[in-house]
C-alpha cells in the first residue's frame, strides 16, 4: 500500500473527511513517527508492533572491487518488530 493508498482508503472509509483532511492527516501521523525515531525514540501501536532503532556500532569493511579496507561508520536504522495481531491475522491469510 502507498501513501497515495491510504489516503484514499481513509477518504472512503470516513465520508465525513475530505481527501485533503484524509492527506493532513496521514502526514502529520507519518511526520510524528519519524521525529520519535528521530529523537532516538520508540514507537508502539498495539496490535500492530513496534519501531524502534537499532543502533550498529562502527567497523572496518572492504571495498569488494579492490578489496581496500574502508571504516564503516556507526548507523542507527529503524528497525519493525510486528506485534501478536498482525502476525496471526497474515498467517491466517496464507
Amino acid at each position: 500500500m502507498t501513501r497515495s493508498e491510504l489516503i484514499a482508503r481513509l477518504a472512503a472509509q470516513f465520508p465525513q473527511l475530505t481527501a485533503k483532511d484524509a492527506e493532513l492527516s496521514a502526514k502529520a501521523i507519518l511526520e510524528g513517527m519519524s521525529e520519535s525515531l528521530a529523537r532516538g525514540g520508540r514507537i508502539e501501536i498495539r496490535g500492530f508492533g513496534t519501531f524502534a532503532l537499532n543502533h550498529r556500532p562502527a567497523r572496518s569493511g572492504r571495498n569488494p572491487s579492490t578489496g581496500e579496507t574502508v571504516a564503516v561508520p556507526a548507523k542507527r536504522l529503524p528497525h519493525f518488530t510486528p506485534g501478536k495481531e498482525l502476525r496471526e491475522r497474515v498467517q491466517a491469510s496464507k
